[in-house]
């Protein structure tokens, strides 16, 4: 039986709160991810998307189900599930040699192997002429870039995205989103990524689910072509080719309609 990929097995996440009421962030949640799949999370505030990353980091314990990795159950955060965060999260104190080494170092990695393999990492994101600089002097655009580097220094089986363009210029977002395709093709990585943007998502999502609100859960799911298609291409022509302006409406008024009826909730609630 081939384990490999990951699987959420009807996870459900709930938050007690000090009133004694509850908040449901996520309720019966089941996918299954095969390795090397790029996947795009979208939907209104309060859907849980964050969460859901989190619980498949590890950084916190679902209250149901499970999360399993290469047959292995997710127990708590480990180098096999990488995280980059909107914020690069980077060491300031550090230059980007250091920050890319930071894990390799952690884990006693040969120095040789650590000087190869942040080369090659900073070749693939285009800093190797900054590899001295300090984290403040670079702009977000690169900082973005630094994260990426260091994530993959560390050769996680899953790399997971919670909105780490979202604070980028329209310019480097577009350059830094083929950056994101060509090393999902290059290093055949899972990765999953939550934003906000339609746009975004429908580029970076061979899969990309859309969440309904609390409790979070799948509403749809799509299987679509622009993430191949985007690889090393124009991402402006990709916007441009048949079905892709359909699929942007069909989303947008679906989101739309949820952001209504959680305004309509509230206001009753008021």
């Amino acid at each position: 039986m081939d384990n490999s990929g990951l699987v959420i097995d009807d996870v459900s996440m709930r938050f007690d709160l000090p009133n004694g009421s509850f908040v449901q962030a996520l309720q019966n949640v089941s996918l299954n991810i095969l390795a090397g799949e790029l996947m795009s999370v979208l939907g209104p505030s309060g859907c849980g998307k964050t969460t859901f990353l989190n619980i498949i980091a590890g950084f916190m314990a679902p209250t149901e189900g499970q999360i399993r990795l290469n047959g292995n159950a997710v127990s708590g955060p480990s180098q096999e599930r990488g995280m980059v965060f909107q914020q690069g999260a980077l060491f300031e104190w550090m230059d980007v040699r250091k920050n890319v080494s930071f894990g390799p170092r952690m884990n006693s990695v040969p120095k040789d192997e650590i000087d190869r393999r942040v080369d090659h990492l900073l070749d693939i994101v285009g800093l190797s002429d900054f590899k001295e600089k300090a984290i403040y002097e670079l702009s977000g655009g690169m900082q973005q870039r630094v994260a990426l580097a260091r994530c993959l220094a560390n050769d996680p089986d899953v790399i997971l995205m919670d909105e780490p363009l979202g604070a980028l210029d329209a310019l480097t977002r577009e350059k830094m989103q083929g950056l994101v395709l060509r090393l999902w093709k290059d290093t055949g990585k899972t990765i999953i990524l939550i934003t906000h943007s339609v746009e975004e998502a429908l580029l970076l999502g061979e899969r990309l689910l859309v969440m309904a609100p609390r409790p979070g859960r799948i509403h749809k799911e799509y299987r679509l072509p622009f993430a191949e298609l985007g690889v090393g291409a124009d991402l402006r022509e990709i916007k441009q080719i048949e079905g892709y302006a359909d699929a942007r409406e069909e989303i947008l008024s679906m989101i739309w309609d949820m952001e209504e009826e959680i305004m309509g909730r509230a206001e009753e609630a008021a």
